[in-house]
Order: C-alpha cells, then structure tokens, then sequence
C-alpha cells in the first residue's frame, strides 16, 4: 500500500500542473482584468476600483486587446505602468512559471484589491468552509447510511414508498430556499427568532467558557447546516438503497443464509462492505462540492465569510492573485481527498490490494 500511496503522491505534480495551465489559459482569454479595471478607472467609468488598488504583488491575467482600446487617451508611460503593477509587463510563459515556482513553497501572493496576502485571506475564510462541509458530510452520510439500509431490507414497503416520497421532495428544493425558509421561521423573519442571523461565532465569543463556546458555535452553525443537509442527502440515501439491493440478491448472499447466519450478521458483516463501496467512492467529491461550491449562496445568506464566497467574489472582481491561490488549494485538497478514499477501500474491504492491481 505505501508504494501506491507514493505514487499516487507523484501523480498529483502532473496533475496540479495540468489543471492550473488549463485554468491560466482560460483566464488570459477572458477580457476585463485588473489593468482594464484600472484603466477605466482612470478614465472616470469606474471610480471605485482605483480606490481599491494597493498595487500589491505579481500575478497572472490577461493583456487581450480590451487593454489597447480602453487604454485610448491614456499616456503610455501610465499604461505601462499599471502593467508594472500587476506584474502583467512580463510575457504569460514567464508569469506562469514564476506563480508555480512561488506555489510549491505555498506562497500565493497578495491581493490586487484587499491589500492582503493570500495565504492569510484563505486561513481566516477556512474555518467556516470546514465547519459548514465537515458538519454537512458527517450528518449525511450519518442519515442517509442508516436510511438507505433500512429501504433496501424494506424494499417496496409503504415505509420505502413515503420515505422515497420525502427524499425527492427534498432533493427538489435548492438548499438556498430551504435557508431563506429557515430564515423566515426561526432566524426572526416573520415568526421566531431563536438563531442568530450572521458570523460564525457570537461578538463574545473570547470570554465565553470552553462549554460556552462549543454551544456558541452550534447555535451560529444549526440553521445553514441543516438548510445544507436537507438539501444534499437524497442522492446518497438512494445510492446506498440501490447498493444493497444489489448485493442482497447475489450468490454469497444465499450461500450465507443457507449456513444458518443470523439477517442481521449477513447484512452488517458480508454485504455492508461490498455495498459501502460505491458511497465512499463519493466520498472525496461530495465534502469538495460541499465545502468549496455548494457552500457559497449559504455563506452569503447566513452572512459566513467562508473560501466559496471568497473565491466567488476573487472571480467577479478579477482578484487573479485569489482566484488562483484558492484554485491550488482546493485541487490539492482534492488530491489528497481522493487518495483517501482509496484507503478507505482498503479498510472497508480487506480483499482490495491496490499495489498487486498497479504492480
């Protein structure tokens, strides 16, 4: 196992590489960068971007031909200039090997327009994408696990029938509706106001006791998980269904009932570990879609300052230094996540031996 884990390590350089020149290529053919921001708000057509502007750091971007028509009654020495600052006077071959070679000792630059680095915006945004993906993927997988289970042994039951029922029904209904419902009900939109509204963590949080704090930061959490939830365990609970169905109707299966095994050492110690494998195939995917993408309308609705707001807005603003400092980072996670769940395979399922697969 340790020689396909170190291989596995080795294949993510190529792969990071590869994924990050996708993203650049993409990113120099897009029109509207820093240098065209400051250009118009040099020429009055957006006055509050140049107040934004710290001139921090060198990065990517692109130099498409927005630059020369924007740029029209501009000086050249001026042009030049915010070019300079940007770091956008150097040819795109030279910026990209320069931002990977400062990537590899996990230095992203700063901020075009947060005067900032990166690396600190990303650990002060990280707590809440964690809390909200972590805390999402615990709960479920603890519900759906146990309920696609209990559909599959019940298959075609009434209990299948209304549960199957109430799962679409929640699959359909986007997790912000859920949240702005949540809102309304409890968050004192029209009617209670049992939850607070915004922040991961109450004003005084510092003084309160180490019970004090754990209450404090579930009570902020309850409402945007469980909008999250509600919304994200359908897929999983029918994934789990179908699973087993298809492991209770094969050959072991009868061989093991035929020995006289107790149902429930058939379903929890044979078939469970054949069934499990599909789910924790998804593992790795589903906590990424959770904490980096799904995240984002829910940190913006419960006002949570988490990496998928950051990232959104670094795209909206054309913040190149934050955009692709976050974009390293959730790949790598990625990376590592994936390789996870092949160890998981392993503990789930003894049998699978990926160095004799590979070997």
């Amino acid at each position: 196992m340790l020689a396909y884990i170190i291989r596995r390590l080795l294949l993510m350089i190529p792969t990071l590489f590869g994924i990050m020149v996708i993203n650049f290529l993409v990113v120099q053919a897009a029109p509207g960068g820093p240098v065209e921001q400051t250009i118009a708000a040099f020429k009055g057509r957006d006055g509050g971007t140049l107040a934004r502007i710290t001139g921090g750091g060198e990065l990517i971007g692109n130099t498409s031909a927005e630059v020369g028509k924007g740029a029209r009654g501009l000086r050249p020495e001026l042009i030049e200039e915010i070019k300079r600052m940007y770091g956008f006077d150097r040819p795109p071959v030279e910026r990209f090997v320069r931002m990977m070679k400062n990537y590899a000792t996990f230095d992203f630059g700063k901020s075009f327009f947060r005067d900032r680095k990166v690396v600190d915006l990303v650990i002060d945004k990280l707590p809440v994408s964690i809390s909200l993906g972590l805390w999402t993927l615990l709960i479920s997988y603890g519900i759906s696990i146990p309920l696609g289970i209990m559909k599959a042994v019940r298959d075609g039951s009434r209990f299948d029938v209304w549960s199957s029922t109430a799962i679409v029904i929640g699959y359909s209904i986007p997790s912000f509706l859920f949240a702005v419902l949540l809102i309304i009900l409890f968050a004192g939109g029209s009617y209670f106001q049992w939850f607070p509204l915004r922040g991961l963590v109450s004003s005084d949080f510092a003084s309160l006791s180490l019970g004090g704090k754990i209450i404090d930061y579930f009570w902020h959490m309850a409402l945007p998980i469980t909008a999250m939830v509600l919304g994200s365990f359908a897929t999983l609970t029918l994934l789990t269904k179908n699973s087993f169905i298809e492991e209770i109707g094969k050959q072991y299966v009868l061989t093991a009932r035929a020995k006289g095994l107790t149902e429930n050492r058939v379903l929890y110690r044979h078939i469970f570990r054949n069934a499990m494998l599909l789910v924790i195939a998804g593992f790795p995917a589903s906590f990424i879609a959770l904490m980096f993408t799904g995240s984002v309308l829910i940190e913006t609705i419960f006002s949570l300052d988490g990496i998928g707001l950051l990232g959104f807005e670094a795209a909206v603003s054309r913040d190149y230094p934050v955009m692709f400092g976050t974009l390293y980072v959730f790949t790598l996670i990625g990376l590592l996540l994936h390789l996870l769940g092949d160890i998981m395979y392993t503990v789930v399922d003894p049998r699978i031996d990926f160095e004799k697969r590979h070997g």
